[in-house]
């Protein structure tokens, strides 16, 4: 079996260098790295993974807790999340933990088992919320769905903002009846996003209307039952705001099996512009936001905790943008 020395004697360099550039590749020159690298594969030599560990601390695993990897919109969180770790030389641990929470304590407790370096959590708990404020904390970074006034550093979206937007848009379109369709009760993002409707309608002097909020979960049934419910009012909304597309694309299923048309008849609009939003029929008036910048930035923001660089910031808030398609139209007119 090969070992270090014979890796070595074939690049031309010490072993010191060898282990380095195994180690810390970016610590060594490209031309030897290079050498190193067709020795290490020439003498077929398979480092011991575990002593390096056990001396470094260091796993080069994330762990990367997802409320459900079903969602389309988290999928592509996973994926930006995925390309950055690789890029930095680590590898994403994926649990699915379907919003449990002692699943994600489970999980996030790797940590200190020394198989995982520091965790993303996507959903609004902190999985270590009984260690002490004043002990030391794993490095985690919690993404899409923040903890407000938390302790971990974030990364998220004006849910606020760009729900109050949206409601904007279909209010200058001439819509004053105007259907929610609400993800899960406990969210943050539901809270927020709920708000923004509200205070563009109160802007507009509009009253709050419960009869035309639904509860939700975020799913395609839960959208197909909120547009029955709606439809079923004996004065139906003519537009229907839900607080994401999986939602808007099971709504739009409901409105048609009901002989109505979108946008003639109901003007229907989404959240977070999923791949699916662009190719409906019509294509879905949304709000954009970078799902994949989620993964990339917590990538980024962890391994600086990880490696004990200082944060520019604790709490990024990544942009919006609304992306108007033929679902919408002018109330009694056409799409636009």
């Amino acid at each position: 079996m090969s070992n270090i020395r014979e890796v070595a004697r074939l690049a031309g360099v010490s072993v010191a260098t060898v282990s380095r550039t195994l180690k810390s590749p970016e610590r060594v020159l490209a031309p030897t790295r290079e050498r190193v690298l067709a020795a290490v594969e020439q003498a077929g030599y398979r480092p011991n993974l575990m002593a390096v560990q056990f001396r470094s601390r260091r796993t080069g695993n994330l762990v990367i807790l997802v409320p459900t990897i079903a969602n389309t919109f988290f999928a592509r969180v996973i994926s930006g999340a995925q390309q950055a770790a690789q890029a930095a030389g680590y590898r994403l641990l994926l649990c699915d933990t379907q919003g449990r929470e002692a699943l994600e304590r489970q999980f996030a407790e790797l940590v200190y088992a020394y198989q995982a370096d520091g965790v993303i959590q996507l959903r609004a708990f902190d999985p270590f919320e009984n260690v002490a404020a004043d002990a030391d904390l794993p490095p985690i970074v919690n993404a899409c769905e923040v903890i407000h006034g938390g302790r971990h550093p974030t990364i998220s979206l004006d849910n606020f903002a760009a729900a109050k937007a949206m409601t904007e848009h279909l209010l200058a379109l001439g819509h004053r009846r105007i259907g929610l369709i609400k993800g899960s009760k406990n969210s943050p993002l539901t809270r927020d996003r709920l708000a923004g409707y509200a205070a563009a309608l109160a802007e507009a002097a509009i009253a709050f209307d419960e009869t035309l909020v639904c509860h939700g979960n975020f799913s395609l049934d839960a959208g197909f039952a909120g547009a029955a419910k709606m439809l079923a009012l004996a004065d139906r909304p003519s537009a229907l705001f839900c607080e994401n597309d999986e939602m808007a694309i099971g709504a739009l299923k409901r409105i048609r099996q009901a002989g109505l048309r979108v946008p003639e008849d109901m003007s229907l609009v989404g959240f977070d512009d999923i791949p699916m939003a662009a190719y409906c029929d019509p294509p879905l008036t949304t709000i954009s936001q970078p799902a994949e910048a989620f993964g990339e930035k917590a990538v980024e923001m962890l391994i600086a905790l990880i490696e004990k660089q200082a944060l520019v910031t604790r709490h990024v808030v990544l942009p919006f943008t609304l992306t108007p398609r033929s679902s919408t139209a002018p109330f009694g007119g056409a799409a636009r």
